[in-house]
């Protein structure tokens, strides 16, 4: 772990602090992810008794919100990899009773299941919660078709935290405590508050006062935003997102979290939701973009936000203890800072294995059009346009010789490599446009290639 340049730390600082004191946050804390660790943070405000000091400041629990729906993705996603349920599985299979039984898992997962945003009865973030059956679930609950669009539901994660909790024969929180954070060493991760405590606050909108939010266990709902942590532990489940994920999960389990499988209309940037993550594309310092991945959060008294770049191994978060106001662009800005002070230094390249002859690679066509088969290390392969868009994808080893899309267009389509030509989703490629020698479906005209 290296750290931080005084340069950069002082940079990061000061878009803190400006976050703080515009925003009128009473405290926030902030940090940055880099090779799996927090490498630097900072807190600004009235932090609580027992946070002595800023170096301190990385104990302090705030209320985490919706990014505990990250934590409940990945205790679904683990049950899921045993093989206890299928993401195609209705709701009913594990949870039977309820509207919304036909819905399936990675509906619920990826907000597409058509649930309503909240859960019925009284603002469940501010009144205590209650059982499954206390909530009285009816049709009203069902607002929009199945894989019609995309609608954000903490009722959803509510009732996924729910499978876990019939499947394990527990209490979500224990699940979590016990298959997650604790393994993750996230030991100041916790339902409920721990000193030292963030003190949940409200800011008058013309005033410079303050008023108490409540707390209370959310119940069946705990899945959906209940969590308090420290900007330590919440680093921790950033390196999980970065690929470090400590056997809780398998890198390529955490790779699927991140694929967007429904696009949110309303975002003012490009913002998808994967499997428990939001997903949004940022401008980059200097042109171009990168993808981010994470979770916002918001509790009454409450703003948490916490963000990753996969292709740069780094990660950002900010925690305040106010209903509204903090910036959440702020754990972006402070990843726009460190890509700027201090790029990342990619590893030297090195020859690899080829995982095939290297003579099968090179220009292929589909029809026509020009397309390029490499290998880009790492075992895998990829096909994609040559000199012009097209349809592109990774493909991993499969079975008997075959590979498998691993993204793009072909996730998940098998493609067959012979000398002279490509199979790919019926799609034939050849070595020439049209090369007659191949099996091209529908055939090659005899007249062959001609100016008219």
């Amino acid at each position: 772990m290296t750290e931080l340049l005084p340069s950069t730390q002082r940079t990061l600082l000061a878009r803190v602090a400006r976050a703080q004191r515009d925003g009128r946050v009473p405290s926030l804390v902030a940090g940055v992810v880099r090779d799996g660790a927090l490498v630097w943070h900072a807190g600004r405000g009235a932090l609580p008794d027992g946070a002595d000091g800023p170096a301190a400041a990385d104990d302090v629990q705030y209320r985490i919100g919706s990014i505990s729906k990250t934590v409940c993705a990945v205790t679904v996603l683990r049950l899921r990899d045993e093989g206890l349920l299928d993401l195609d599985d209705p709701l009913d299979r594990h949870v039977p009773g309820t509207p919304l039984g036909d819905r399936t898992l990675g509906q619920l997962l990826s907000h597409l299941a058509g649930a309503g945003s909240e859960s019925p009865g009284q603002w469940w973030e501010r009144t205590p919660g209650g059982t499954l059956d206390e909530l009285g679930l009816g049709d009203a609950d069902r607002v929009l078709p199945a894989a019609r669009r995309f609608h954000y539901s903490n009722l959803g994660f509510g009732l996924l935290g729910e499978v876990v909790a019939r499947l394990r024969g527990r209490a979500w929180t224990d699940v979590a405590r016990d298959e997650v954070l604790l393994p993750l060493g996230m030991t100041r991760t916790s339902p409920r508050p721990q000193q030292p405590a963030a003190a949940g606050r409200a800011v008058h909108p013309w005033a410079d006062l303050v008023l108490a939010e409540p707390e209370h266990d959310a119940g069946v709902m705990a899945a959906a935003g209940q969590l308090w942590c420290t900007a330590a532990d919440l680093a921790r489940l950033g390196a999980l997102l970065l690929g470090d994920t400590g056997g809780v999960l398998s890198p390529a389990t955490v790779e699927e979290m991140t694929l967007p499988a429904g696009v949110d209309p309303s975002s003012s940037i490009w913002a998808g939701y994967g499997l428990g993550v939001q997903v949004q594309r940022h401008e980059r310092p200097g042109g171009g973009t990168t993808t981010l991945v994470g979770h916002g959060g918001a509790m009454p008294g409450f703003l948490a936000g916490l963000w990753v770049d996969r292709e740069e191994g780094t990660g950002a978060l900010a925690m305040g203890n106010t209903t509204s106001g903090m910036d959440g662009g702020l754990p972006a800005g402070l990843l726009n800072d460190l890509r700027v002070a201090e790029p990342r230094v990619v590893e030297p390249w090195t020859p690899q294995p080829c995982p095939v002859d290297p003579e099968l690679l090179g220009p292929w066509f589909w029809g026509p059009s020009p397309y390029v088969l490499r290998s880009v290390g790492g075992g895998l392969l990829h096909l994609g346009g040559l000199g012009r868009p097209g349809r592109a994808s990774r493909f991993r080893p499969g079975p008997d010789g075959t590979w498998v899309g691993l993204d793009g267009y072909f996730a998940g389509e098998t493609l067959r490599i012979a000398r002279d030509h490509l199979w790919l989703a019926t799609f034939v490629f050849t070595r020439t446009p049209y090369d007659p020698a191949a099996p091209v479906p529908g055939g090659v005209s005899d007249e062959g290639w001609t100016t008219g």
